[in-house]
């Protein structure tokens, strides 16, 4: 199934040409799942997706780290796999919510973690106010970086230093 996603193909896939490689009846094909989308969806719970491992060290200058992390994850979801799997997750959400929220989740989660525990050192250190949500922050990763993924087209360091910076002027310190 994700060969077919890397090759876009997801589109042609069918119950039928399904249970045909897994030398199955259709039948037996919807006695499990209900739509492609959550044959799909099944899939990608039990595979590793695209940029949900993305980390990086941290240093001393979070404005830096958070640059180096949007680039390496703007790369990472820039791959034709990438962009199929994002593609997919709205098709599995759209017919399936639930399973879109768990599929969703499991990619912003390691997202999540890792820049709310960047921005917990920051404000540690006292280069990010105290009162900056920290899940907000990274909620707003997660979108920007999604947004690339579904559009192919990774950020350039232009563009990721732009938002950044954007990010940084609403969280820093005095």
């Amino acid at each position: 199934m994700r060969a077919a996603l890397a090759a876009g193909e997801y589109e042609s896939l069918t119950i039928e040409g399904l249970a045909a490689e897994a030398e199955v009846s259709k039948q037996t094909i919807y006695r499990w799942w209900p739509s492609k989308a959550a044959i799909l969806g099944e899939a990608l719970l039990e595979g590793e997706l695209p940029g949900a491992d993305a980390s990086v060290p941290m240093t001393s200058d979070l404005e830096a780290d958070l640059r180096a992390w949007f680039s390496l994850v703007s790369r990472s979801l820039g791959s034709p796999e990438s962009v199929a799997v994002a593609r997919a997750l709205i098709a599995v959400t759209a017919t399936d919510a639930a399973l879109g929220s768990v599929l969703n989740e499991k990619l912003a989660a390691p997202i999540r973690e890792w820049v709310v525990a960047r921005i917990g050192v920051a404000v540690a250190a006292g280069d990010v106010r105290a009162d900056v949500d920290a899940e907000a922050v990274a909620e707003h990763f997660v979108a920007l970086a999604s947004y690339a993924a579904l559009l192919g087209t990774p950020l350039g360091e232009g563009r990721v230093a732009v938002m950044v910076g954007v990010v940084m002027r609403g969280i820093a310190a005095g």
